[in-house]
């Protein structure tokens, strides 16, 4: 069975973000790499969307919701609903996690 996947309006955000500090800080190529390289590895959670471990933020609170995969030091995590791969996260994964995980998964639950 192949998966459907679609990044929340909050993953491409970061995205963006990601791709636009890089251009800035270092270089456009490197930023375009790492946007490229981010989306394939989302895109092959469509046929093994399970692969993904459940972030250990998120399983000490009793959330197995959520999974996540690496493009380093990227972490991508992301919700299977059905058949499809939600992608709500992408974020670096040396930031405060715990803090940007109870942020971002309580406004994606009111509706991102």
């Amino acid at each position: 069975m192949t998966f459907n996947v679609q990044f929340a309006v909050s993953a491409r955000n970061d995205l963006r973000a990601i791709h636009a500090y890089i251009a800035k800080h270092d270089s456009a190529a490197n930023a375009d790499y790492v946007a490229r390289e981010t989306v394939r590895a989302v895109l092959a959670l469509r046929d093994l969307p399970g692969r993904g471990a459940h972030p250990p933020e998120l399983l000490g609170m009793g959330n197995r919701s959520y999974r996540q995969i690496f493009f380093k030091p990227y972490r991508i995590l992301y919700r299977i609903r059905a058949n499809t791969v939600i992608v709500v996260l992408i974020a670096d994964g040396r930031r405060n996690m715990t803090a940007l995980l109870a942020r971002r998964l309580a406004r994606f639950k009111a509706g991102d």
